[in-house]
């Protein structure tokens, strides 16, 4: 009779276990995954050096979803409201010498991922320490660096309000790429 105790567990053991896995992951399917949005921008530099489709394209591949897009035109007073804590900077009249693109991204770790995605703000250090950035594959400097984004939720809430006001996610679809 122990004999037969014995061969049971094992038996017991390896026909149970596969049901166990299933199940949890079952569980860990169930476990919802906090999605973060964020606002990315092409600025006019970008989209007049024809790289945005290339940006967009990055984008997707790094597990974004394009949430909403719109092209705008900003003026000086729209461009200052955005950039308030830049505007006496060089750079700032460049923000409205053309269209920009702005985007609201959307997965996990969003502004994290994205500011990692981006690289620095200078292109040029960008094209050395983060050469696979898009600032390193657009940019031309501190100024003319291709993008954009927000560097924490408060900004990031603030600037897709000032875009695209009260926002909720539906992924954009993009047949064309």
């Amino acid at each position: 009779m122990g004999g037969a105790t014995s061969l049971a567990a094992p038996c017991l053991s390896v026909c149970l276990l596969p049901l166990l896995l299933l199940f949890l992951q079952g569980c860990w399917s169930f476990v919802a995954i906090k999605r973060e949005m964020t606002l990315a921008m092409i600025k006019p530099d970008g989209l007049s050096g024809n790289y945005t489709e290339r940006i967009k394209e990055v984008i997707l591949e790094s597990g974004f979803d394009i949430v909403k897009e719109a092209v705008v035109q900003l003026d000086a007073e729209r461009a200052s409201l955005f950039y308030a804590e830049h505007s006496g900077r060089t750079f700032f009249d460049s923000l409205v010498n053309g269209p920009v693109l702005v985007m609201i991204l959307e997965r996990p770790d969003a502004i994290l991922h994205w500011r990692v995605l981006i690289g620095p703000t200078d292109a040029r250090k960008a094209k050395t320490s983060h050469p696979n950035s898009i600032r390193a594959m657009c940019g031309v400097d501190s100024e003319k660096n291709c993008v954009h984004g927000s560097d924490s939720p408060q900004s990031a809430a603030r600037e897709i309000s000032f875009f695209f006001g009260d926002v909720r996610s539906d992924p954009v679809e993009h047949d064309e790429l």
